[in-house]
């Protein structure tokens, strides 16, 4: 038997499993009947606590179809909750980031943003990628690509209600433009500094909130003029504060709560 706690951020909800104690698993297959919440105990995620050489601990993920994330904004929130450690360097696949708790929220150093379309990747372009097009069905959308250790293409709309997600979200991950695929953001300005946002997660589809992709979303907003360098955003599962700051680094801020524990 493998112990395991379930936990969720921002209705973004993971299996983390102490490997530093039990083994880990890295077989896609199993991974995604873990994740099943029809035959399995349903998770976005699983991660796994491992020790690390140069931080204080790592983190690795991986998502619902079993594929490894390099980050995960929500996840890294409930990895630290569930360590309870303050001021934690994380190791994970996008590089070691920084961790506080703040009574019963967690804010996360995500880093600098990468903007350069080859680091991304975006295929078939240099340099910055802001208010692009790119054709889904025949319908013109515009995109802005962010990475924050993962790929994001946000998209800014006027009506969120009216973009059917399940349908689209699919489209935009495995487009051609996209050769590791991508995350996809769909956004609506709400008010000043304030935006709402829907996620369809590389890897997991629909999901209640992506951390990364809040960041992402902040800072393809504030190069479009939208918002300042700081924005609370609202999604599906709850609400994230994001702020960019003077030294280039996004910080996300939220909450992480633990669901129930268990055996498999």
């Amino acid at each position: 038997m493998q112990k395991f706690e379930k936990w969720q951020g921002c209705g973004n909800d993971f299996m983390i499993i102490d490997s530093r104690i039990d083994s880990h698993i890295d077989d896609a297959k199993k991974i995604s009947r873990l994740c099943d919440r029809h035959f399995g105990i349903g998770a976005d995620g699983v991660i796994y606590v491992l020790p690390s050489e140069i931080a204080d601990v790592r983190m690795r993920i991986f998502n619902a179809d079993g594929s490894e994330a390099e980050m995960c904004g929500n996840g890294i929130r409930c990895f630290t909750k569930y360590l309870g450690g303050d001021n934690l360097k994380v190791e994970t696949g996008a590089g070691v980031l920084t961790v506080k708790l703040n009574n019963n929220l967690v804010t996360v150093d995500m880093g600098e943003p990468i903007l350069d379309a080859e680091k991304i990747p975006v295929a078939d372009f240099s340099g910055k990628v802001i208010n692009e097009p790119i054709e889904i069905d025949g319908e013109i959308f515009k995109m802005t690509c962010v990475s924050m250790g993962n790929p994001h293409c946000v998209i800014f709309v006027e009506d969120l209600s009216k973009i059917n997600l399940a349908q689209i979200g699919p489209k935009f991950e495995t487009h051609k433009k996209f050769p590791r695929r991508t995350n996809t953001e769909f956004v609506q300005v709400v008010g000043e500094n304030e935006l709402r946002m829907r996620v369809w997660e590389r890897g997991s589809g629909i999901t209640l909130a992506c951390g990364t992709g809040t960041c992402a979303t902040v800072v393809a907003a504030n190069l479009n003029g939208l918002t300042g360098k700081s924005a609370l955003v609202h999604l599906d599962g709850g609400d994230l504060q994001i702020d960019w700051r003077a030294d280039n680094r996004v910080y996300m801020t939220g909450a992480a709560e633990k669901s129930f524990v268990g055996e498999f």
